[in-house]
């Protein structure tokens, strides 16, 4: 080896006599249990097994073995939504580590806080298509915050350290940090603290005074102000400072579908969700108004339908941490970038100036709106095939469980339907998957959530449809004591496609049936399967049993418990704004005005 060659080989850090000197596995394990991590969901594979061995003898880490890495993903993207702290997921490389790329661009779509560690193939052998390799750097990259190869045992403490970071502070995300197989066993001083380098990385939390007063001044000229609530009001956990912004203000209040339980339900100046599927009263506040107070919230498809006819006359005032998603699809008057928890004081506390103490006559508005809640109010109609209404039992299973529950739903109808029916009182009761939509998101996430808050009732509402997808982790559950309750509305089909095909495509139900429901074969039999994970399984058919099957089922915590709903495969979720169109032809109905428009360019 020449002098020169030498020379270029990286050496770790100097030792000290109190340096201790660690694998770079057992440097994974040691930097998680400084971090405070309690809780890690993951599967083992060859390129990860290093880390394994000292795993298991970490005291202060609880590793639940999953059945799919997905069900890993997704478990720490349950874990850090309902309890505000960092989710982490364990895989191996390649497929292990591919099948946790879903979950990682749910966590991107939806701001979730999650630290992926996967194991890579040795350095020596990547790019060489060598067993089980896979870019997952590469792949993962448009879907992370940001993404670390690791390849020396010295680098890795600060690679975990600075996902953490990453992953929980700015606009919270996912992070990835692969690490090779040779370096996990190689060996290196361990330095705690390490030294953290972030260029160019640098949220801001301030927001600039003028910004703030500018804002303050609009929300007191309004005659039809809004505040649009999105989901960073949750995951700055700033409801308290919205609700005394709200209360000042007296402005009506929406919240979307990631926001909701930012602002209870129940306060008299909520209208409930916007979009697609919201109330009419909400999605036509948007329509109407002449401000837009938007709070952690992206101006998505699903609220302001055609972006271009959404809210004509409003001004926008838009608060954001993330400064890319200020004016990226509606131009904001106002642009504020700050952490909502201090953006809200400081405006409120501006707001208190402009108006001397005095609150802005919107009396009119509130009049029109009022007048909106009591022609439109949230309800649906009974099945006409004798089969029970799925919006009933998701109502009830709100009403009996309360607001300290939560509530994890799949994708679909029955998503919609646990948005719209169950009441939400507090932040942190109602996780989904909001922006990438993905079936299969429920069981997992409830076990994580779970994991995360053992004293709540977690129940997972999900379909016949998201519920085949990723039911294996009941196993997990049963075998690992954490009791969700999951209850399957079960229409036999794939039910927000199906009510698509009935509406825009003349009835036609190409592929949408599932056989899982009333007068099929049943084909997987909900009941047996869950008995088979270890489950208390139970199957409702009539409306007068459904109130004892959900009170057994929060009763019983020695399980998990899974109850059949078969319900009607006709209902369908109302208000609806059909896609392409203005939010100003929502419709309360099937059969109630306005009509559905012609689809515009």
């Amino acid at each position: 080896m020449s002098a020169d060659t030498a020379a270029a080989i990286p050496r770790p850090p100097a030792r000290t006599a109190t340096t201790p000197v660690l694998t770079g596995a057992e440097a994974v394990v040691r930097s998680l249990d400084l971090l405070g991590v309690t809780d890690v969901f993951g599967l083992p594979g060859g390129a990860i097994m290093p880390v394994y061995d000292p795993l298991m003898d970490d005291e202060s880490v609880r590793h639940i073995l999953v059945r799919h890495e997905q069900g890993a993903g997704h478990a720490a993207e349950g874990y850090a939504a309902a309890s505000g702290r960092v989710g982490v997921a364990i895989a191996t490389s390649g497929p292990g580590a591919t099948n946790l790329v879903t979950a990682i661009a749910d966590a991107y779509m939806d701001s979730v806080p999650i630290v992926c560690i996967t194991g890579q193939v040795f350095s020596t052998l990547m790019g060489t298509d060598a067993f089980q390799e896979a870019d997952i750097v590469g792949i993962t990259m448009p879907i992370t915050k940001h993404s670390f190869l690791v390849k020396r045992a010295e680098d890795i403490p600060g690679a975990i350290a600075a996902a953490f970071e990453i992953a929980s502070t700015g606009r919270p995300g996912p992070v990835l940090v692969d690490i090779t197989k040779d370096a996990q066993q190689a060996e290196a001083p361990f330095v705690w603290p390490p030294k953290i380098d972030l260029p160019g990385y640098r949220p801001v939390t301030k927001a600039h005074g003028k910004q703030i007063q500018a804002a303050a001044q609009l929300i007191a000229e309004a005659q039809k102000p809004v505040l649009y609530v999105g989901g960073g009001v949750v995951r700055s956990r700033a409801s308290d400072e919205l609700r005394t912004l709200a209360e000042s203000t007296g402005a009506p209040v929406v919240t979307t579908l990631m926001a909701r339980g930012a602002f209870p339900d129940s306060h008299a100046q909520h209208l409930g969700m916007p979009g697609m599927h919201g109330t009419v009263p909400a999605v036509l506040a948007l329509q109407e108004s002449d401000l837009i107070v938007a709070l952690g919230a992206r101006f998505d498809d699903r609220v302001t339908g055609k972006a271009s006819l959404f809210a004509p006359n409003a001004k926008v005032v838009h608060v954001d941490i993330d400064p890319a998603e200020i004016s990226k699809i509606r131009t904001a008057d106002v642009p504020i970038v700050g952490d909502l928890k201090e953006v809200l004081v400081d405006l409120d506390a501006a707001f208190h100036t402009v108006t001397a103490g005095t609150t802005p006559d919107i009396a009119e508005w509130w009049s029109f709106l009022d007048g909106l809640r009591d022609e439109f109010p949230l309800g649906y109609t009974q099945p006409t095939d004798g089969l029970m209404s799925p919006q009933y039992v998701i109502q009830r299973i709100g009403e009996l469980t309360g607001p300290e529950g939560i509530y994890a739903a799949g994708v679909g109808q029955h998503q919609m339907w646990a948005a719209q029916f169950i009441k939400y009182e507090r932040p942190n009761a109602w996780l989904n998957s909001g922006g990438a939509g993905t079936m299969g998101y429920s069981v997992p996430a409830a076990m994580g959530a779970k994991v995360a808050e053992p004293d709540r009732h977690v129940w997972a509402i999900d379909g016949d449809g998201c519920f085949q997808m990723t039911n294996q982790e009941l196993a997990t559950c049963a075998i690992n004591d954490i009791p969700i309750k999951v209850a399957i509305i079960n229409n036999s089909s794939l039910g927000m496609v199906r009510q698509w095909q009935t509406l825009f495509y003349d009835g036609r139900h190409s592929h949408t049936d599932l056989n899982t429901g009333h007068g099929t074969v049943r084909i997987p039999d909900f009941v047996k399967l869950a008995e088979a994970y270890g489950c208390l399984a139970i199957r409702v058919e009539k409306e007068e049993d459904v109130d004892a099957a959900i009170k057994t089922a929060l009763e019983t915590n020695d399980r998990p418990v899974v109850i059949d709903f078969v319900v009607s495969a006709d209902a369908m979720v109302w208000p609806m704004v059909p896609q392409g169109v203005s939010n100003s032809y929502v419709q309360y109905a099937r059969d109630h005005s306005p009509a559905f428009a012609e689809q515009e360019d």
